[in-house]
């Protein structure tokens, strides 16, 4: 007989996933939500207090000339109802779900301090929000400007190529997320992802962010999500202070620090570090703090651009512009080779941004708006780089890593002009050797607008056993979409700032190693990789922040 706790347990359960509803594409929601109905019928359940809802959406293109729409459907009790237990949903091969409500432990040791969040990507953003939300009062600092200023300081530099070092497409409110796809897809398998997509949408990102199996945000949307964000941090008693950089900090017996940064001291209880990937100056000040950090491996490539309807019939075929898929995605890889290489951050109806940090260097990402709907779609093709690829500096692996991303970044500002235009070479061209002889013709750049290139060979930018994984890359990623590798297709270098290129040691308990207090957090601290899961980590720390301290004592 069950124990009265395993009773508990199935009668609480009131929602269950049918998964693995496949309907070819133009078939209405009415249709499906019909078959997850029936679905219930025959494992024996009365549907007459149930409601069904689309849960997950995702295409199924592997057979382009029968492409299917794969939904998942919640079902959810309303009111009582006895037939709808775990262990009957078991037997007939469904899923219960079960919704995440954060309610961290709350700890004792008095806080010395309010709590000192560094940069306002997604780990800083959602550490912020929960400890804001549990009435810690943090300050939230950024190096860079808020949204508005942002967008500005991007614009002038795409304008009249004027670099801003501290507000850029890395830095500023919302980290380089808010210059990009805004992809939430992510292959962790935590439950605080539901926590990080519904705060989302109740932020202000479409509602569908938590139906789709690849969902995404958008830049122009994401922009005014990361705005509600912080006013939400500010309206619970968070303080947000922009162009505000750390430059270092103390720690007293007392267990508090002085942050020092770019507007002057900050006294804090402890300080949590999730800067982003690219604050070089940052990793080096800890390793004059003696901190523990260590090289990781990172990749680099080129930015590939196709026309958006190419890449759509590629994929698609004859449905291409059917209005249930948009435009078509792409995730391909090769494992065979030297090294590994892959398709990363692809951006469908996007363009290629300027991403660039410092001064006399190129790097370039990937952007898409809401409606994925320009003329080119892009992708990064990466190579994966190993640590031992890395020449110490001054005895530092860690620095050497970062001057090997300086290095190819260096030679992009180089082979683009010196002055912040891009290197593009065609697909065709690259496969054939070193030259770079034919101007874009069908697929134009859209980097700063499309005018700002230079013809240039990728072999005077990345080292050559990247550019051999490259060819060796395309000729794959071709014969698994033909057409992938036409020549027509353009190449722009160099992407470097694919992950972090250190990690800040962590413990258990999420402090530095050897310094209680600290926290690093994020993708900058070598922890995530993408939004979702940068968002998850920053979830994390807070919840491990909760568990020690309570509230500050200056509150």
């Amino acid at each position: 007989m069950k124990d009265r706790r395993e009773l508990e347990k199935t009668a609480r359960c009131r929602e269950a996933v049918i998964e693995g509803i496949s309907v070819p594409v133009g078939t209405p929601v009415t249709d499906v939500l019909a078959r997850a109905e029936q679905k219930m019928k025959r494992c024996g359940i009365p549907v007459g207090s149930l409601h069904f809802r689309l849960y997950k959406k995702s295409v199924d293109a592997r057979n382009r000339e029968d492409i299917r729409l794969v939904y998942s459907v919640l079902v959810t009790v309303q009111g009582s109802h006895h037939g709808f237990s775990e262990e009957k949903l078991i037997r007939a091969g469904l899923k219960p779900h079960q919704t995440l409500t954060l309610n961290p432990e709350r700890g004792s040791i008095p806080l010395p301090g309010r709590p000192l969040v560094v940069g306002m990507g997604p780990a800083g953003l959602f550490c912020a929000y929960l400890l804001a939300k549990e009435g810690y009062a943090p300050i939230l600092i950024d190096r860079g400007d808020g949204v508005d200023d942002r967008v500005k300081a991007v614009d002038g530099f795409y304008r009249d190529g004027r670099l801003d070092t501290e507000s850029n497409i890395q830095f500023g409110a919302g980290g380089a997320g808010t210059f990009s796809d805004g992809k939430l897809l992510t292959r962790i398998s935590d439950a605080r992802c539901s926590f990080v997509l519904e705060t989302l949408r109740d932020m202000g990102a479409p509602e569908d962010i938590t139906l789709q199996a690849k969902p995404h945000v958008g830049t122009d949307v994401l922009r005014a999500v990361v705005q509600h964000m912080l006013d939400a941090i500010t309206s619970l008693g968070g303080e947000v202070i922009y162009r505000c950089r750390l430059d270092g900090f103390d720690r007293h017996p007392d267990g508090s620090f002085t942050a020092k940064t770019s507007k002057g001291d900050i006294p804090c209880g402890i300080i949590v570090l999730a800067p982003g990937h690219s604050a070089r100056d940052t990793y080096k000040m800890l390793l004059e703090k003696q901190m523990m950090l260590e090289a990781k491996p990172i990749s680099v490539g080129v930015r590939i651009e196709h026309l958006r309807k190419d890449m759509d019939t590629m994929l698609y075929g004859s449905f291409a512009g059917h209005p249930d898929l948009g435009a078509a995605e792409y995730h391909l890889s090769d494992t065979k080779g030297e090294r590994g290489v892959y398709t990363f951050c692809m951006c469908p109806g996007g363009e290629v941004v300027a991403a660039a940090s410092e001064e006399e260097t190129v790097v370039v990402n990937g952007m898409s708006h809401r409606a994925r709907d320009g003329e080119n779609s892009n992708a990064a093709i990466a190579v994966s780089v190993r640590p031992t690829d890395f020449e110490p500096v001054d005895g530092s692996l860690v620095l050497g890593a970062i001057a090997y991303q300086r290095r190819i970044e260096r030679a992009a500002f180089l082979a683009g002009g010196s002055d912040y235009n891009v290197p593009v070479q065609t697909v065709g061209d690259f496969l054939e050797g070193d030259r770079a002889v034919h101007a874009p013709t069908r697929v134009r750049p859209t980097y700063r607008g499309g005018d700002h290139f230079r013809l240039a060979p990728v072999s005077d930018v990345l080292p050559s056993y990247i550019c051999d994984s490259l060819r060796y890359g395309l000729r794959s990623f071709d014969r698994k979409v033909k057409g992938y590798a036409m020549p027509e297709a353009i190449l722009s270098a160099a992407e470097t700032r694919t992950s972090a290129p250190v990690r800040i040691l962590r413990g258990s308990d999420f402090c530095a190693v050897g310094n209680p207090g600290i926290y690093p957090c994020g993708e900058g601290a070598g922890y995530a990789g993408g939004i979702t899961s940068a968002a998850v980590d920053g979830l994390k720390v807070a919840e491990a922040i909760l568990s020690v301290y309570g509230h500050p004592r200056d509150l």
